[in-house]
């Protein structure tokens, strides 16, 4: 299978300006391509991959991706999506983000490859040193306003209450002058995106073709979304970063635990490096088996893996098995902070704990784990209560401060699944 055959297969093809030619041209030799990155905030999130799993996907097939970070465009803002008109961010907000994101674009691609070494551009290294007048003299008039006007990301928001700024009107010009630049001087041949950057890209390959004359791709991607057409990457508490002071590696693996039953086929196809021999073995033992989830951690570990690295899978995978009622050993507090986030946690005063301490059936009750002390006592009676995880079967058990994990905590547990955290206050 080549490798358009097997974008395809993953599903990650919307659309090309000329598959048949594009196929052609790839078979002959590497290509340079290339994906931009605006930063627009300090971190990408989990939307941002398809870009970066791509690049990766052409990399692994011999040609030379190209990932650029949009200081320049970053100025503007992309209406492509976009209801209304974006914030404009300062340039010291700028120059933070690209550096933040500039690190997150470099985990995923390899810079360091023998033949074909992923390059970082920033699109700011070649547009601010032109002036206005020469933008418009030499790109602005290889374009008609009447096509500007038909783009997609332009209509939806020409037809809206809000209407577009010039400044948001413009963007397709100053991408479409990336593309020519990077094709000009990186004889970068191919660019790509998500479906909603159609327009953007197709001004570039017009432009490269009106100037320089010479062959040029689009290839675009869908977008991804939940099985309710909802947007992809967001969850009750916001958006899932690829930092990980952001989102924790812990969080971003639940993320793609929890995926949908419906959405496991297709995001094993999109976002793991999974062969198609390997991916349609776990469709088929999700399908006898869904209640396994074998398909779902597959998922979840691939992505954390790729995301964050195998020490961070590691950690995130301890912390769930202590939430399946796995022994803490050595977890780090780290790693532990993030169980915390996931069940109930009630402060308690320290000195409650020293001394003789505070009994267990007292915390289960102020921990809300039971109703009444005397259920309490039924409950640890029963063999249902542990204390981080070790089942306490004593209901004249004291709690004091040599009992917390790190200094801190004690994990109590009712049952297989009911959890709750004290966190002791100094």
């Amino acid at each position: 299978m080549n490798l358009t055959d097997d974008l395809q297969w993953r599903g990650l093809l919307a659309d090309c300006t000329d598959l048949d030619a594009l196929t052609k041209r790839l078979s002959e030799g590497p290509v340079a391509l290339y994906c931009g990155f605006d930063p627009t905030g300090d971190s990408l999130h989990v939307g941002h991959l398809m870009g970066q799993l791509t690049l990766r996907r052409f990399q692994l097939a011999g040609h030379h991706p190209i990932a650029l970070a949009g200081g320049a465009t970053g100025m503007v803002g992309d209406p492509s999506g976009k209801s209304a008109e974006r914030n404009l961010l300062t340039r010291e907000q700028l120059a933070h983000n690209v550096a933040c994101i500039k690190q997150q674009l470099a985990r995923l691609l390899d810079f360091e490859a023998a033949d074909n070494p992923a390059v970082l551009v920033d699109n700011a290294d070649w547009t601010a040193p032109l002036s206005f007048l020469d933008f418009l003299r030499d790109i602005g008039k290889h374009f008609s306003v009447n096509q500007m006007l038909a783009k997609d990301s332009v209509k939806s928001r020409m037809e809206g209450d809000s209407g577009i700024s010039y400044t948001e009107f413009s963007y397709q010009l100053l991408q479409a002058h990336d593309f020519y630049h990077l094709r000009k001087t990186q004889n970068c041949e191919l660019q790509i995106g998500g479906s909603d950057q159609w327009g953007n890209i197709t001004a570039g390959t017009d432009l490269i073709r009106k100037k320089l004359g010479v062959p040029a791709w689009g290839w675009t991607f869908p977008l991804i979304t939940k099985a309710d057409g909802t947007k992809f990457g967001k969850t009750e508490g916001g958006a899932v970063w690829l930092d990980p002071q952001k989102t924790s590696p812990y969080k971003f693996y639940q993320f793609f635990i929890n995926t949908e039953d419906a959405k496991i086929s297709e995001y094993l196809r999109k976002f793991t490096f999974l062969s198609r021999e390997e991916i349609e073995a776990l469709e088929a033992a999700h399908t006898a088996n869904p209640g396994a989830r074998e398909a779902h951690k597959a998922l979840a570990r691939e992505v954390t893996k790729l995301v964050h690295g195998e020490a961070a899978l590691d950690a995130a995978l301890k912390a769930s098995a202590i939430l399946f009622g796995a022994e803490i050993g050595d977890t780090s507090e780290e790693t532990f902070r993030d169980v915390v986030g996931e069940v109930p946690t009630k402060d308690f005063a320290r000195d409650g704990l020293e001394g003789s301490g505070a009994l267990l059936i007292e915390l289960l009750v102020h921990c809300g784990l039971c109703p009444s002390k005397g259920q309490a006592r039924k409950d640890i009676d029963g063999g249902g209560i542990y204390v981080n995880n070790v089942k306490s079967p004593d209901n004249t058990r004291a709690i004091t401060t040599a009992d917390l994990l790190f200094g801190k905590y004690l994990l109590l547990r009712k049952g297989k699944r009911s959890y709750a955290v004290i966190n002791v206050a100094d």
